[in-house]
């Protein structure tokens, strides 16, 4: 992954704005799950709303970040992780939450079992929840 959020926008073909730097940076910087909200509360001096929900449109259309469903109801983003030697990658990985901090984070080490749905059913997408107490907070 390149170094810096100039160079990860530029690899994804995305032209360099800086909200779009600003967003990029901000997951980053806190490696967790981030809401629209989150986000708009962290950037709010810089840039209204609007700009920031295009920008995670944007990010969700070229793959840099993906969609994460917690107990919240919030819909929720993280970035994603490539690999270098491909540019698509699996979303398909355990989600946690921890109930201390309430962070969502991606534990991308652990893949979904396969699911085979009954004839007539197709999946689009899978996650899977996992709740407990994350590594910060149980220490």
């Amino acid at each position: 992954m390149a170094d810096t959020t100039s160079d990860i926008l530029k690899d994804n073909n995305l032209r360099v704005t800086s909200c779009r730097r600003d967003v990029l940076a901000t997951f980053m910087g806190k490696k967790v799950a981030l809401s629209h909200a989150d986000l708009e509360e962290a950037l709010k001096e810089n840039f209204d709303r609007v700009t920031i929900y295009r920008t995670l449109k944007t990010f969700l259309e070229s793959d840099l970040i993906h969609k994460v469903l917690d107990d919240s109801g919030i819909t929720k983003y993280a970035l994603c992780v490539h690999d270098s030697s491909e540019h698509h990658h699996d979303h398909e990985h355990v989600h946690f939450k921890c109930e201390e901090c309430g962070n969502t984070s991606c534990i991308q080490e652990i893949n979904l079992p396969k699911i085979s749905l009954p004839e007539g059913y197709i999946a689009k997408e899978k996650s899977l929840l996992v709740m407990g107490i994350c590594k910060n907070c149980s220490q």
